[in-house]
């Protein structure tokens, strides 16, 4: 089957509705090849996250990354929101996602690391430059306090006492001055240092693999961080989130490295998710949690337990949602056929039976090609009163084929 189309946590309710409208907006129905290659789609079930960014008040959901900034979805348009302008209000909400989408992240590795201006090596090199420059100052005022103005070698003095043994013994005692600070100036630079040193790691480096059976254009990836700093009460956590654009991801493996900064010193980690998306749509993996592969049967059982759930009470149409389109639809399709809207008669299980030209159901289609793509799609049942009934739906074939 193919279904029809991301920290705070939500109700159960408005988890399920937002994993309805992702069915109905997200993955599209795609046709398959082969009924034998339909019987062995699998559908994944994990938990994944739902980004928002508020602005204004107002929430905008997360649709891409640019680098390591946001891109939102600002009534129709896009708006990259870097942390660069300021401080980023985020809303991140757990949720249930049924998927066929997944990838696979092999050789997962994250550990403690440096930040770049943290870093022992760095500081080590800009330590001993400031060491080298505060030594060479003192060794140039050594030099010149050593020298001796030869003008005043053998002058008489105004006192008609010798000064030439007094201005040496000067000189020489300032240059030794000198040169003692010039050491301690290069031991309180390493001394530093050491001090530094002892600061610790206060970023994060991920290192993984990445590939995809179906080709991801346009992934990124979202990391979710909770951590206790370090020297606060106990209990105590925080949290970073942090947003990175990948190369597309295909059948091949990918390596995929970056570096997360922002971390207090010797922070502890408490929880560590990553999230993978795909131009908006988050992406099962392997890794991610609450994950269960299903059979299309089992999916189609999830989705209508979970849509039933959502709207206890309420009356609604029937809507097609999972489904196998056989392949030569499109050239159908492409060549004119089909371009109206089509009703069809849906049990309160969600199955579908006759199609008809209006939506009384009282022109039936006599097309056994047609009556075979409706029978392979199944339905979110109509709910009367929060309960399945026998209903009506519209279908437009040629939406759900593109």
């Amino acid at each position: 089957m193919k279904t029809i189309p991301s920290i705070h946590s939500h109700s159960d309710s408005i988890g399920a509705r937002y994993l309805l409208a992702a069915l109905a907006v997200c993955s599209g129905m795609i046709p398959a090849t082969a009924c034998a290659q339909n019987a062995q789609k699998a559908y994944t079930l994990f938990m994944g996250a739902n980004v928002s960014v508020e602005l204004a008040k107002s929430i905008y959901p997360v649709r891409d990354v640019n680098g390591s900034s946001w891109v939102i979805d600002m009534n129709g348009e896009e708006k990259v929101v870097s942390g660069k302008e300021g401080p980023i209000n985020l809303k991140i909400a757990p949720t249930l996602k049924l998927t066929e989408v997944s990838a696979t992240i092999t050789g997962f590795k994250r550990e403690p690391a440096y930040s770049f201006a943290n870093d022992p090596s760095v500081r080590l090199t800009r330590g001993l430059n400031r060491a080298a420059d505060v030594g060479a100052g003192y060794q140039a005022a050594s030099n010149q306090a050593s020298a001796i103005n030869p003008s005043l070698i053998n002058a008489p003095p105004p006192s008609g006492t010798s000064t030439s043994g007094s201005s040496t013994a000067a000189a020489q005692n300032s240059a030794g001055a000198i040169q003692e600070s010039a050491a301690a100036g290069v031991e309180a630079s390493v001394a530093l240092q050491a001090k530094q040193d002892e600061a610790g790691y206060d970023a994060m480096s991920v290192d993984f693999d990445i590939s995809s059976a179906k080709p991801l254009q346009d992934p990124y990836v979202v990391t979710m961080t909770r951590f206790h700093p370090r020297g606060s009460e106990p209990g105590a956590v925080q949290s970073l989130v942090y947003a990175r654009a990948l190369d597309p991801v295909g059948s091949n493996p990918t390596k995929v490295h970056f570096s997360e900064e922002g971390f207090p010193f010797d922070y502890e980690v408490v929880d560590f998710q990553l999230h993978l998306y795909n131009g908006g749509v988050e992406v099962a993996t392997n890794v991610a949690e609450k994950r269960e592969v299903m059979t299309p049967d089992q999916a189609f059982e999830y989705v209508k337990r979970t849509y039933i759930e959502a709207h206890k009470g309420e009356t609604v149409h029937a809507a097609p949602v999972m489904g196998e389109l056989p392949a030569d639809l499109a050239g159908h399709i492409a060549s004119g056929k089909y371009p109206e809207t089509i009703y069809v008669r849906v049990s309160k299980d969600g199955l579908a039976d006759d199609a008809f030209a209006d939506v009384a159901c009282s022109k039936k289609i006599e097309d056994a090609y047609l009556e075979s793509v409706v029978r392979s799609i199944r339905f979110k049942p109509a709910l009367d009163g929060g309960k399945p009934v026998d209903g009506v739906a519209s279908l437009n074939l040629r939406r759900l084929g593109t």
